[in-house]
């Protein structure tokens, strides 16, 4: 027995995660074939029956007698840094936390998002020519993608 597919497994799960409107972030195999599945919701979140549809259908496709693999199937989370294009296309509109290389980061909303770049809008007080105190000064930058470190969803509590 060696070391589960990863591409077998992607191909057989995407189809079955587009019917429930979902989609894949991750897939993982470990060495000792510990199989890792983040998934993601199209409209709305991911809840418990997704991801045991998802475990059901995998272990339907794949005996765990001849292929001897552990399965962990989970949502890609509010905290995890967004991965794949169609969670940044998923988050268009909202406020997310966009981290840069050299350490700067910025609560920003999120206006357009492609394979090259990001493009957020943001406000920041700043000193303005011929006025004493800061203002407010709104910003949209395009962010190359090579310049991100992450973006993930900003949390707000009330």
């Amino acid at each position: 027995m060696g070391t589960m597919d990863k591409k077998l497994i992607t191909e057989a799960v995407e189809p079955v995660l587009e019917e429930m409107g979902c989609f894949l972030v991750d897939l993982s195999v470990s060495a000792s074939n510990d199989i890792e599945i983040v998934i993601e919701k199209e409209l709305g979140t991911v809840d418990m029956e997704d991801c045991a549809e998802v475990d059901r259908f995998v272990h339907s496709r794949f005996s765990q007698d001849e292929e001897d693999y552990s399965l962990t199937v989970s949502s890609a989370g509010i905290d995890r840094p967004f991965k794949v294009l169609r969670q940044f296309q998923k988050a268009v509109g909202s406020r997310v936390v966009v981290s840069r290389k050299g350490g700067s980061r910025v609560v920003a909303t999120l206006v357009d998002a492609g394979l090259a770049e990001i493009v957020i809008r943001y406000s920041a007080l700043e000193a303005v020519e011929g006025k004493k105190k800061k203002e407010l000064v709104e910003h949209v930058d395009h962010v190359g993608m090579q310049e991100v470190t992450s973006v993930v969803p900003y949390i707000e509590f009330e």
